[in-house]
């Protein structure tokens, strides 16, 4: 997907004062980060058209997933809207326990994200679900670039998930291979789905793909604080990250100064809601049917007036 289609770079990184009113508290602008995923720019756009249409001064602002702590921290950045707590987790209790961040509370989806192969790959590698058949069948997902080794497409490298610590913790005769962007990573699912090409990568949800696409999530030792913190926790006894990746919620964060500098504002922040299966449908909007981030918020903002006009309220 063309990043300028999701959302043209005046729009991520220009200063928005049209509906700017007396009424705001303050008129500085609230800087809310994007990041490189369909998803998060439209839960950002959704939650900044909102507050324009509030009256308030809004400035969209790309910043790394998990770098962007250090600006929330200093103020430099004022809300992130997407803190998954599959990936997220340990930067943002750490940035929480400063002070200087705070929580917004969940968005209402709720985060998977975890290796993912289609469902023809079973035949292949009659052991899966369970991580333990992965090494019976590494030649199955093997590539050229990789062989002997099996290919485990993951995300962005900015996108954490500690594919390479599980690899190594497991171990597993996987190598990992991090596609360069979302639209990368679903392009090539898409291209090896149509052929029925081997693969194993990094599927995420709320996303279209899962919908999409018949497979399955692997299964691997369940997740838990200790297997990430602990070596001796997990099959492991001297490694971490021995396990899955955490299941839970998609959190809303924010700088502390946001509820005394615009208090109207971090209301609506804490109040915005939306469901994995909305979500799953905007995406697909965008990233199947070819439609604009803006076209899509504007519609759904349409249909969904009086949500999110309580949120404002």
């Amino acid at each position: 997907m063309n990043p300028t289609k999701m959302m043209t770079a005046g729009v991520l990184l220009a200063l928005s004062t049209a509906g700017a009113s007396a009424e705001v508290e303050s008129t500085d602008p609230i800087k809310l980060t994007t990041h490189d995923w369909t998803g998060q720019i439209i839960t950002t756009t959704l939650m900044g058209e909102v507050l324009k249409d509030a009256g308030y001064n809004i400035e969209y602002v790309q910043a790394d997933y998990i770098a962007q702590f250090a600006g929330l921290k200093t103020g430099d950045l004022h809300v992130a809207m997407e803190i998954w707590e599959t990936t997220g987790k340990e930067a943002m209790d750490e940035a929480i326990a400063t002070g200087n961040v705070v929580s917004a509370g969940p968005t209402g989806m709720k985060a998977i994200e975890e290796w993912w192969y289609p469902a023809y790959m079973a035949d292949r590698c009659p052991g899966l679900p369970d991580w333990e058949a992965l090494n019976d069948c590494a030649g199955e997902f093997a590539t050229a670039e990789t062989a002997p080794l099996g290919r485990y497409l993951g995300g962005p490298v900015t996108w954490g998930g500690f594919d390479e610590e599980r690899i190594e913790a497991l171990g597993l005769d996987f190598e990992v291979v991090h596609a360069g962007t979302d639209a990368a990573l679903f392009a090539e699912l898409e291209a090896a789905y149509q052929r029925e090409d081997p693969i194993v990568l990094w599927i995420y949800s709320p996303h279209w793909a899962p919908a999409k696409y018949e497979g399955e999530f692997v299964e691997f030792p369940p997740y838990s604080e200790e297997c990430y913190n602990d070596p001796s926790v997990g099959v492991n006894p001297d490694m971490a990250y021995d396990c899955g990746k955490p299941r839970g919620d998609i959190f809303k964060v924010a700088w502390s100064g946001v509820a005394e500098k615009w208090p109207g504002a971090s209301k609506a922040i804490e109040a915005f809601h939306i469901t994995s299966d909305e979500m799953g449908g905007l995406v697909s909007e965008v990233d199947l049917d070819g439609k604009s981030v803006d076209e899509v918020v504007a519609a759904w903002m349409s249909a969904n007036e009086s949500t999110w006009k309580s949120w404002i309220q």
